[in-house]
Order: C-alpha cells, then sequence, then structure tokens
C-alpha cells in the first residue's frame, strides 16, 4: 500500500504538505493569541478572569515550543502564517472591547465568549491534526493531543467561571 505522506505530486499539495500547512496555520494562530492574551487580560474586569487569560498567555508559550518541536521532528524550519481564522476572532475581542463598559462583569461576559470561539477554533485544529498525525508518527500525535487536552482544559475552565459567578454579575448589572 503506498504512504500518502510521501507521494510526490507535481503543483498539487499532497497529504504531509497539508498537514505542514495546517501546522504554519496553527502556529500562526498561537502567536496571535500569545499577542492577544495581554490586551484581554488587561480588559478583563474580574481578577479570576484576568487570571486565566494570564495563565493562559504561559500555556500558550509552552504550546508555540511544542509545534516548535513538531516542526522539527518533520524536519522542517518553524514558520507560521497568518491564521485569518483566529485573526477574525481576535478583532471580534477587540469590538467587544470597545463596544462594552470598562470595569462592568458584561465586559467579561463578551470576553469569555471571545477566548472561547477562540478555543473551540484551536480544538478543531488540533483535534484534526492530531488525528491525521497518527499516519505520521506516535510523537507528534502525543505532542498534538497534549495541546488538545490543554485547550480543552481552558475551554472548560472559561464555561466555569461564568457559569459560578461572571454571567450572574453581569445580570445584577442589567437590573440595577
Amino acid at each position: 500500500m503506498k504512504n500518502p505522506f510521501t507521494a510526490l505530486k507535481k503543483d498539487k499539495l499532497v497529504l504531509i504538505d497539508l498537514f505542514k500547512e495546517e501546522l504554519r496555520d496553527i502556529y500562526g494562530a498561537e502567536q496571535q493569541l500569545a499577542e492577544a492574551l495581554p490586551r484581554m487580560k488587561e480588559a478583563a474586569t474580574s481578577q479570576d478572569l484576568a487570571l486565566a487569560f494570564e495563565d493562559h498567555l504561559q500555556v500558550t508559550q509552552d504550546q508555540i515550543k511544542r509545534l516548535e518541536k513538531v516542526f522539527e521532528l518533520l524536519n522542517e524550519k518553524p514558520d507560521s502564517k497568518k491564521c485569518k481564522g483566529v485573526a477574525g476572532l481576535i478583532a471580534e475581542a477587540e469590538e467587544v472591547i470597545k463596544e462594552t463598559t470598562e470595569g462592568t462583569a458584561t465586559r467579561d461576559v463578551g470576553l469569555i465568549i471571545s477566548a472561547q470561539k477562540v478555543e473551540h477554533y484551536e480544538i478543531a485544529a488540533y483535534g484534526s491534526l492530531r488525528q491525521l498525525a497518527m499516519s505520521i508518527s506516535s510523537e507528534i500525535s502525543a505532542l498534538l493531543e497534549e495541546t488538545l487536552q490543554e485547550e480543552k482544559e481552558t475551554d472548560m475552565l472559561l464555561s466555569n467561571l461564568a457559569d459560578m459567578m461572571i454571567n450572574a454579575d453581569a445580570q445584577k448589572e442589567d437590573q440595577d
């Protein structure tokens, strides 16, 4: 059986090329997120949310290093491209900051929604890449799985922050 990851086709992306292209995309996404998280932290009203953004910045930096390891295992130079999907989601987060009142739980609700949109994008990207990597390398697959689990944990943390206090605080603001 012919291995789809080693086939060469003229002027067409083969599966391994597509995998590498998607790695460049998520690598760019993580770099974009690393730039955006400090702004989101600064805009947050809740100390818990600000801390979550601060902690996720460290996780994101670790994920960038993990992606660099994946590139190394593929004998590729780490190279990113601008992730249009995450760029759009970050732009939406910036709109939330501009369109909500500073110091309100309503702004925090908007920031959580924005952050979860990014997390869901990343969960989809890492899940797909991890699945594809199972045919390439168990080591690469394991690295991507580790990141996938971190993204799921961050999503759950954001949901818990919203459920346990921030959504209720925003509702109280509406009643005042």
